[in-house]
């Protein structure tokens, strides 16, 4: 299918699609005769994968190493990988609540301050603030090294190949 069908089929603009190609996140499309891209069904597949992974959380980078470790592992080794990820963002999400309810724990409690001040035509100093302190997010383990696509030619010979 051409970039516009598979555009269509995603929902995703046709820069998108590029750029998710040139970044190593899709795998190159096989060019016909004309020049024109020509993906296989398995590129929606793998484009809806990265809109469901991104609605998620996940960086492109995290995707990035993924699909790397995919084609290096099969069967229980690909789904201790999966896993592994999950579990990776299930941990930054449990952070990022705990955050958020240290947070709004504070801020009731601000508020609360400035009703009782403000009753008695008093201000309340900033200085007097304290917020609780914010534990910083677990490191993430250790990523497999990703090996980088080789650099992209000039815009002028990326033009010349497109046509």
């Amino acid at each position: 299918m051409k970039i516009g069908e598979l555009a269509a089929a995603t929902g995703l603009a046709t820069s998108a699609i590029r750029f998710y190609e040139q970044s190593g996140l899709l795998p190159a499309a096989q060019r016909a005769g004309n020049g024109y891209r020509s993906y296989s069904e398995d590129a929606v597949d793998r484009l809806r994968f990265i809109q469901v992974a991104q609605a998620l959380g996940f960086t492109l980078d995290s995707l990035r190493s993924l699909f790397v470790t995919t084609q290096e592992f099969s069967g229980a080794q690909l789904q201790d990988e999966l896993l592994q990820g999950l579990d990776t963002r299930l941990g930054e999400i449990d952070h990022m609540l705990a955050t958020l309810r240290t947070q709004r724990k504070d801020l009731l409690a601000l508020r609360e301050r400035m009703l009782a001040s403000w009753a008695t035509g008093a201000c309340v100093d900033p200085a007097s603030v304290e917020l609780s302190p914010v534990e910083p997010a677990p490191a993430p383990p250790r990523a497999r090294r990703v090996t980088r696509a080789p650099a992209q030619p000039p815009a002028p010979a990326r033009r010349a190949a497109r046509r």
